[in-house]
């Protein structure tokens, strides 16, 4: 009898050991591509993220689903491409009845069913680590999150928390309209102020000039301030006894603050890091160990399946995100999808595809495409309306000149391992190996976008665009080209 309340006792405790989920933290970059020092950038200090690497896996071939915030917040928050939800273009649904499909729910939804508590921080104490945002396309689905406060962490575990940051806008917002208040930003402070006007190459696509300089040196100044704010999340998270229960995930909504970057299918706009380290008290699965890197091809929306498998949650059926890692773990992708659709008052449909190498990009939309109108970015973006003046003049070549004059409907294509920067256009390109990848990755598009449903296609109807062209010029006002 004694042998058998023992057994009973120990299967009951391994069952309870079993049953115990880690936390899970993530910690969203706003709008950064691989400008890490642990990606190997140059003229940044990002010594919190390049130890979590250390310390955990850093992903290469990362993708966002949408170059822009809300599209694609929308889709790793539910683990479906915003294009088969409806959530496609840039801050939709606001303000009508338009509710997700059947079977759809967000991810937060479903952690808290399985007995998480949900939070998305925006203090630590008297630190602000964190913006609150959420930024969906989808707002009628009750209430996200269901805390704020990182205090609650300590006793209400399993918890999953999310972190935005907002360290990377840097202080483009103070060339808006007086509309908003400035916030601080920790970029600007001398102690991570590595990059400067002399030291930096910005991307040839833009022209090597000074204000070019200047932005980029901004930008990646941004990021090492980025970083300060991350550490201090980790440092608390060290303090509170809590890293070894925590799963800790770090990537960024989309890519780049910069003209050719956030807004557009290039992988500047794409291309986004993922770092995950896993938490001491909880077994490894194969694939996390400390210090490796992973170039398998990943999608946002599969981190977003990975994490509830993590929480012990059956990925839903419907979901398109894949377990990318784990016992549980699919089959690896052989290509990643991405859309843009309307930015604000700009409209725009582009699809993308990428596999290990290229990088094909197909533009439906007749009329400019880098040099289409969108006031929020000539207004913040001042090397767009300087590329404009230069083009005037006759002052652009190379691939600034051609950026300005593309046109679409058009197809690109890039060899992202020979071209970093995304200047030499394969499109046209007699080479076997080219026409082989051109036409590969052109059918896996057209399959994806009909296997998944694009809603792309059915455009929004001018009632519906109108009021933004009205709310950004409020915002932004409309440059003098334009009215003409």
């Amino acid at each position: 009898m004694t042998r058998f309340l023992l057994s009973t006792l120990f299967l009951g405790l391994a069952a309870s050991v079993q049953a115990k989920q880690p936390n899970i933290l993530w910690l969203v970059g706003e709008n950064l591509s691989h400008d890490l020092g642990c990606y190997g950038a140059k003229h940044v200090h990002t010594p919190n993220l390049d130890r979590l690497v250390r310390e955990g896996v850093r992903f290469t071939n990362v993708f966002s689903t949408n170059p822009a915030c809300a599209p694609s917040r929308s889709a790793f928050m539910l683990g479906m491409y915003q294009t088969t939800t409806g959530t496609q273009h840039m801050r939709s649904h606001r303000e009508d009845d338009f509710k997700l499909p059947a079977g759809v729910r967000p991810m937060t939804h479903r952690l808290q069913e399985a007995g998480y508590l949900t939070a998305n921080i925006k203090m630590i104490g008297d630190k602000a680590v964190g913006t609150g945002k959420l930024d969906l396309n989808f707002v009628n689905e009750g209430p996200i999150y269901q805390s704020d406060d990182w205090s609650a962490l300590k006793t209400k575990q399993p918890f999953f928390a999310q972190i935005n940051s907002h360290e990377v806008e840097y202080d483009i917002y103070d060339r808006q309209s007086k509309n908003k208040e400035r916030v601080e930003w920790v970029g600007e402070r001398e102690h991570v102020k590595h990059a400067t006007p002399e030291k930096v190459t910005p991307p040839p696509y833009y022209p090597d000039v000074p204000l070019v300089r200047e932005e980029w040196a901004r930008y990646l100044n941004s990021v090492s301030g980025m970083d300060v704010r991350i550490g201090w999340v980790l440092e608390q998270l060290r303090k509170d006894g809590l890293e070894d229960d925590t799963l800790i995930v770090f990537f960024a909504d989309n890519g780049r603050l910069e003209p050719r970057g956030i807004h557009w299918c290039y992988d500047s706009g794409l291309r986004v890091p993922l770092i995950i380290k896993w938490p001491k008290n909880f077994p490894a699965p194969q694939g996390c160990e400390a210090g490796s890197v992973n170039g398998q091809i990943v999608s946002l929306i599969d981190v977003t399946a990975t994490t509830l498998d993590f929480a012990g949650i059956a990925k839903p059926p419907l979901m398109q995100g894949r377990v990318m890692l784990g016992p549980h773990a699919e089959a690896p992708r052989a290509y990643a999808f991405s859309a843009r659709d309307r930015i604000d008052e700009t409209v725009q449909r582009i699809r993308s595809v990428h596999d290990a190498r290229f990088h094909y990009i197909r533009t439906f939309t007749k009329g400019p495409t880098f040099a289409s109108l969108n006031r929020y970015k000539e207004k913040c973006f001042p090397i767009l309306p300087l590329m404009r003046a230069m083009q005037a003049k006759g002052e652009l070549t190379g691939p600034p000149l051609e950026l300005m004059q593309r046109s679409g409907p058009c197809e690109e294509l890039y060899d992202t391992q020979a071209d970093r920067d995304e200047i030499r256009n394969l499109a046209d390109s007699t080479k076997p190996e080219h026409r082989e990848a051109l036409l590969r990755l052109r059918a896996a598009l057209d399959t994806w976008m009909v296997e998944t449903g694009d809603l792309g296609g059915v455009p929004e109807a001018p009632e519906v665009v109108a009021p933004f062209a009205k709310e950004m010029d409020a915002w932004f006002g409309t440059p003098d080209w334009a009215k003409k």
